[in-house]
Parts: structure tokens; C-alpha cells; sequence
């Protein structure tokens, strides 16, 4: 933690901007795979640790950043440590698939039964008291009779928000299962492990954001249907 931490005016943690995620999780860990894998270079073995030191180096720094342990910066830590544990272990390449498409899955099923609980998972990420006053905003729902509602189209992004990780899942086997087909150990495997991590953003990335932040937006709009007021008037200056 930094010294301004410990002073009497708590200073807001420091987050990383898109990117450096984008550079430190896959522009740099694809250039090291591809590029530096050969025998005359790192080797294939070697290539694979220092690709994978980036953005293992970076969630711990990320989780000493924020001070509270987040479960999905623990679960993309162990999604890169399962990576480094099947390579250096040369476990047949059918485990990256599983890999890849068990942690999107897993998450999925998160955010599904999390529907069934007083805490639904988007619920508590879109209408968070740090973005909106919530107060305002349930004592507007309540006065148009719309609190009912409002928590029927919120399961309904939910939905959305927890098929958006299971198409990930579907899509993360396919490519992995498709690229990754050599034996770990070698300079194709690595290469291949680079490959399937350049086209992970245009593949799987681009559309599960689109139906991510298409959740968002049918929240957001459902807010001054039901309200009678703009979502402006609820967002905290």
C-alpha cells in the first residue's frame, strides 16, 4: 500500500485503464509466445513462463492495488496459473479447451444462480451506490408502483449478462480446441498458445462486450421508463 493510504484523507485506489490490460494481457504474453519461442531464443519452455509472468505479476498487483481480495482477479489469476501448470507439465493440449472454457463458464453459472438469491450479481454491479443514489432511485420506482417491475427486468439482464459468459465459454473451447493442437513443450505449442490469445479479443472478447454493455444500456434505459425521469437525475456527481 502507498503512504497516502495511511493518511487521515483516504485517497482513491489507483485502476487500471484498458490499455494496459490490453498490453500486459495479451499484446505483450502474444508478441513473447509468437515471436520469442524458438530455440534461438527463449525456447518454447521459457516463452511460456515469461508470457504468462505479465499478467499473473499484474493481478497481484492489481489485487494489492484494491486492498480487498475480488473474486473474479483471484479467478483470472488461477485461470493463468492453470495455463502455466498444463504447458510446463505437458499435459495433453485438450486441457487448454477445458481450461478456457471453464472459467467464462463457471462465471456464468455465478451470475445464474445469483439470480435466485436476494443478491442477484448485476443487480448489485449496475445499481451500485458508489454510481447511483439508490435511495432516490427505489423511492422513484416505488412512487410510479414500479419496484416489482423494476426487479423483473433486472432478472432479465441477468439473464443476458450470465449468456453472454456461457457463449464465451462455448466460443473459448472452439478456438482453443481449434489453434492449440500441438504438444506442450515445443515452439508450435507456444506459438499456437499465442495465436489463440491474439484472436481471443476480435473472437470472444468483442461480442460477449457487446452483450455485456447491451445489458447496461437495457438497465440504464429501463431506469427512466419506469421512473419517469432521466437517468441524469440518479447518477451521484
Amino acid at each position: 500500500m502507498t503512504t497516502e493510504q495511511h493518511t487521515s484523507t483516504p485517497a482513491k485506489q489507483k485502476k487500471s485503464g484498458f490499455l494496459s490490460n490490453l498490453l500486459i494481457n495479451v499484446v505483450i504474453p502474444a508478441v513473447v509466445l509468437s515471436r520469442f519461442s524458438g530455440e534461438d531464443a527463449l525456447g518454447p519452455v521459457w516463452a511460456v513462463v515469461v508470457a504468462l509472468a505479465f499478467p499473473l505479476l499484474f493481478g497481484v498487483w492489481e489485487l494489492k492495488q484494491s486492498g480487498k481480495v475480488n473474486f473474479f482477479s483471484v479467478l483470472g489469476i488461477v485461470s493463468v496459473l492453470l495455463t502455466g501448470g498444463i504447458s510446463l507439465l505437458q499435459l495433453d493440449p485438450s486441457y487448454i479447451a477445458i481450461k478456457e472454457a471453464l472459467i467464462p463458464g463457471l462465471i456464468g453459472v455465478i451470475v445464474l444462480v445469483s439470480q435466485y438469491t436476494p443478491y442477484p450479481f448485476v443487480k448489485k454491479l449496475l445499481i451500485n451506490p458508489e454510481l447511483l443514489d439508490t435511495d432516490k432511485l427505489h423511492q422513484a420506482l416505488a412512487a410510479q408502483n414500479n419496484s416489482a417491475e423494476f426487479d423483473r427486468r433486472m432478472a432479465r439482464a441477468g439473464y443476458i449478462v450470465a449468456a453472454s459468459f456461457f457463449m464465451s465459454s462455448v466460443l473459448n473451447y472452439v478456438l482453443a480446441k481449434a489453434i492449440v493442437v500441438s504438444q506442450p513443450g515445443t515452439t508450435a505449442y507456444a506459438e499456437e498458445l499465442g495465436r489463440m490469445t491474439w484472436l481471443s479479443y476480435p473472437v470472444i472478447v468483442v461480442p460477449s462486450m457487446i452483450m455485456l454493455l447491451g445489458s447496461v444500456w437495457y438497465i440504464f434505459r429501463q431506469i427512466g421508463k419506469l421512473t419517469g425521469q432521466s437517468l441524469e437525475d440518479f447518477i451521484l456527481q
